[in-house]
């Protein structure tokens, strides 16, 4: 049965958004749950449908009507063709394969990240259907470190630890032509494309979601430059979107207008670091993982 919450916002002075509000009092439900079901109007703000990026300034009565999604996972286990970075009773980290999709989407992908650690281990059944333990994702065409949760106080503890920003996250990429400048910081905002639904666009403030980028030109490459990135921030597809927005879009991202890359379109960003206290013991963990055979070789033909 769905589990109805309602409760009035406490006074703000400069106003708290309606999805940051709820990452707070929901933190069982993961933050892209909680802004699917505000779009589907399950959440409301005295009775009306709100914008999950909406400013609450104090005594507004929110409205949430939440699904149960405590039922074991659907989802069939599958083989694990990748390795495991680390692995307690509360988190396990991967070194996910570009190619491979985090959860299914629609029922279209029977293998992905999920299916495959829960033929390894059991993952925390909370947030939404076959995304059990997710508290962050990456790209289907993304490789690297990822992290998900075991235990029910590993995922509330991870939820609030990614929307605080206290996870440093780093990526090497490889992005077309050479950029104007060794290092940057690119604060843009991102919102849906309203024409075109896969892909994300740059944005004014106004209107979409801030995102913080920073990088550091590590080599020059052949028609291309190997870059190391941070971000502040994570956004949907947001490294990809920024270096877009810089004309230089990622090699192999055709989404985003980047050339195919020997006949093929999987753009090369690798999430190659992710450092954070762990979200029970507090013992200071960085993950690393190997840059990819394609990603190497695409280096190798490029220099």
């Amino acid at each position: 049965m769905p589990k109805r919450v309602n409760w009035r916002i406490e006074a703000s002075p400069g106003g708290i958004r309606l999805d940051v509000a709820l990452a707070g009092k929901l933190p069982d439900v993961s933050r892209s749950m909680l802004q699917e079901l505000i779009r589907e109007g399950a959440i409301t703000v005295d009775g009306k449908k709100y914008k999950p990026s909406q400013k609450l300034h104090g005594n507004e009565l929110v409205v949430c009507e939440i699904p149960d999604y405590e039922a074991p996972p659907t989802l069939t286990p599958t083989s694990m063709n990748f390795e495991i970075l680390f692995e307690d009773k509360h988190i396990i980290a991967v070194d996910k394969p570009s190619g491979l999709v985090v959860h299914p989407g629609a029922g279209r992908e029977r293998e992905c990240v999920v299916s495959a650690v829960l033929s390894h281990t059991d993952l925390c059944p909370v947030g939404a259907p076959n995304r059990p333990g997710i508290v962050h994702r990456l790209d289907k065409g993304t490789s690297g470190v990822m992290i998900l949760a075991k235990s029910r106080q590993a995922y509330q503890k991870l939820v609030k630890m990614f929307a605080a920003r206290e996870l440093a996250k780093e990526y090497l990429s490889i992005v077309q032509g050479k950029l104007e400048n060794q290092s940057g910081r690119i604060e843009i905002a991102i919102e849906r494309d309203r024409l075109h639904r896969k892909r994300m666009q740059a944005t004014a403030a106004d209107r979409g979601r801030m995102a913080i980028t920073t990088y550091q030109t590590e080599e020059i490459l052949k028609g291309s430059t190997l870059v190391r990135v941070r971000i502040e921030t994570g956004r949907t597809h947001q490294i990809r979107v920024h270096f877009a927005y810089l004309g230089h879009p990622l090699l192999g991202d055709v989404l985003y207008g980047g050339r195919r890359w020997q006949g093929k379109p999987t753009h090369f960003l690798h999430s190659a670091k992710l450092q954070l206290m762990h979200p029970i013991t507090g013992e200071a963990l960085i993950l690393e993982a190997p840059l990819p055979a394609a990603f190497r070789q695409a280096l190798h033909d490029l220099r």
